[in-house]
């Protein structure tokens, strides 16, 4: 039996979100530890020209919602980027993980034809649902979620390639 879009997306969503909340986790005690303002960690950049960690977090979890939402045929829902801690992103991301655990493998049936239309850069593109995920949100989400990693690594915070992937058994 072939691999669905359900299970190509939805279970590696939720485990690279879980993976990023500890992560998150870890950054904390790093700062407590070293007695850093965790407000240094979360303004964060690679580059100057881009996004700092807490956008990094907000931007995985919105195409998170995205992907779910899309492939099932529904708009996803629209949060306001307001926050502004580690606390606060962790619960951003327990939404996010509340709505992939919602999804339903039979919500993506049909799901790889599906024509989804969006406006990036102000430009309208229409994909089918299978070049959506592969080749447009998948991608950012994994961008996102590698770079939150990367500044944190970066910053110090013990973390390594099991911090980001997990085990086999997670």
């Amino acid at each position: 039996m072939p691999l669905t879009m359900y299970e190509v997306s939805i279970p590696q969503l939720e485990r690279s979100l879980r993976n990023l909340s500890a992560i998150l986790d870890k950054s904390v005690a790093h700062a407590s530890q070293r007695k850093i303002d965790p407000q240094v960690l979360l303004g964060m950049r690679l580059y100057p020209d881009m996004f700092p960690l807490v956008r990094q977090v907000q931007t995985a979890t919105d195409f998170a919602k995205a992907i779910a939402s899309r492939l099932a045929g529904r708009d996803p829902p629209k949060w306001d980027d307001t926050e502004k801690t580690f606390d606060e992103l962790k619960v951003r991301i327990d939404k996010a993980l509340t709505i992939l655990a919602a999804a339903k493998p039979e919500d993506f049936e049909g799901s790889e034809t599906r024509e989804i239309t969006l406006s990036p850069g102000g430009r309208t593109v229409k994909l089918t649902g299978n070049d959506y995920l592969l080749r447009f949100a998948l991608p950012n989400f994994y961008f996102h979620v590698t770079t939150a990693y990367d500044i944190l690594r970066h910053a110090g915070v013990e973390l390594g390639k099991v911090d980001f992937i997990g085990t086999l058994s997670s």
